[in-house]
C-alpha cells in the first residue's frame, strides 16, 4: 500500500512540476549537442583548440542540472537546483554569443557578403546555447504557475522555428537548393512562426491551440523524413567512409531539430491551457 500510495504522489508531482519537464527536456538538448558539436567540429579535425570548448561544456552541464534535478526532487532543495540552473544558464548563454561571433569571424567578417555567410561556419548554431541558457534562467525567474510562463516557453520555440528558418535557408543554399525537398524545412519552419506568432499579437481562443498542435505535428513529420533523407544521402555519399560522409555531406540530425522544437512549443501550448483552466 505504501509503494502504491509512493507512486501516486510521484505521478502527481511529475504532472503538476512543469518546470521540471522544461528541465528535463533542457537537460536532454544539452546532450544532444555534446554528438552534434563532436560531428560538426570533426569537418576541420578541431582545428581552432577553442573547439573543444563546447564538447566539454555540454556534458559538464546535463551534469549540473541532472544534480540540481535530483537536489530538487529527492532533497526538496529548490535553492541548489536554482543555483546550479542560474550558472549553467549564465554559461551557456555565454557560450552561445561567443560561438556566433566566432562562426562569423570564420568568413563573413572578412568578406561581409551574403555568400560568405552562407558558405561560413552555421553561424545561427550556437544560439542553441543561447536559447538554453535562456530558458534554464526563465524557468526560475518566471513562475510555471502564471501565464507568464507559458507565454515565455511559446515565445522561445517560435524563436526556435525562425533559427531553424535562416539555418535550413543558408545550409541548403550551399547546394542551390538542388532538391525541391530542401525548400520542405523552410515552409514548415515558417508556418510554424506564422502561427505562434497569433499568440502574441492577440489572445486566441483555446481552440486555436488545437491547429497550433497539428502545425507541431507537421514538423515531426518533416524531422523525421529529413533525418531519413540526410542519412540516405549520406549513406550513398562520395567516400567509402560513412563517417566522412556524415561529417561533410548532410547532417542527419539537423532535421531532428524540428521534433526537437515541437516538444518545447507542446509544452508551451499545454501550460497555456492549464492556466487557463485555472482561470
Amino acid at each position: 500500500m505504501q509503494n502504491a500510495a509512493a507512486a501516486t504522489d510521484t505521478s502527481r508531482f511529475w504532472k503538476d512540476a512543469q518546470d521540471l519537464w522544461l528541465e528535463v527536456f533542457i537537460l536532454f538538448n544539452f546532450l544532444c549537442l555534446t554528438g552534434d558539436i563532436l560531428l560538426a567540429h570533426s569537418e576541420n579535425a578541431f582545428r581552432n583548440p577553442w573547439e573543444y570548448l563546447p564538447v566539454a561544456f555540454s556534458p559538464a552541464a546535463a551534469l549540473l542540472l541532472g544534480a540540481g534535478l535530483l537536489a530538487r526532487i529527492r532533497f526538496s532543495n529548490v535553492r541548489l537546483w536554482s543555483a546550479l540552473g542560474s550558472l549553467v544558464g549564465w554559461l551557456s548563454l555565454a557560450m552561445g554569443l561567443s560561438g556566433v561571433i566566432f562562426h562569423l569571424d570564420s568568413s563573413f567578417f572578412y568578406e561581409r557578403t551574403l555568400r560568405s555567410l552562407t558558405y561560413a561556419a552555421p553561424f545561427a548554431a550556437p544560439l542553441s546555447y543561447a536559447g538554453l541558457g535562456c530558458l534554464l534562467l526563465m524557468n526560475r525567474k518566471v513562475s510555471y504557475r502564471t501565464s507568464s510562463w507559458a507565454m515565455w516557453v511559446l515565445f522561445f520555440a517560435t524563436a526556435g522555428f525562425a533559427g531553424n528558418l535562416a539555418l535550413s535557408l543558408t545550409d541548403h543554399a550551399t547546394n542551390g537548393f538542388f532538391h525541391w525537398t530542401e525548400w520542405i524545412p523552410v515552409w514548415s519552419s515558417a508556418l510554424a512562426v506564422g502561427f505562434f506568432a497569433v499568440y502574441f499579437l492577440q489572445t486566441p481562443e483555446p481552440m486555436y491551440d488545437g491547429s497550433c498542435i497539428a502545425v507541431l505535428f507537421l514538423q515531426v513529420l518533416v524531422g523525421v523524413a529529413g533525418f531519413a533523407l540526410h542519412a540516405f544521402a549520406d549513406l550513398h555519399g562520395p567516400s567509402a567512409s560513412l563517417f566522412h560522409n556524415v561529417v561533410s555531406g548532410a547532417p542527419p540530425f539537423a532535421p531532428l531539430l524540428l521534433p526537437n522544437l515541437a516538444i518545447l512549443g507542446l509544452l508551451g501550448i499545454l501550460a497555456r491551457r492549464t492556466q487557463h483552466q485555472v482561470a
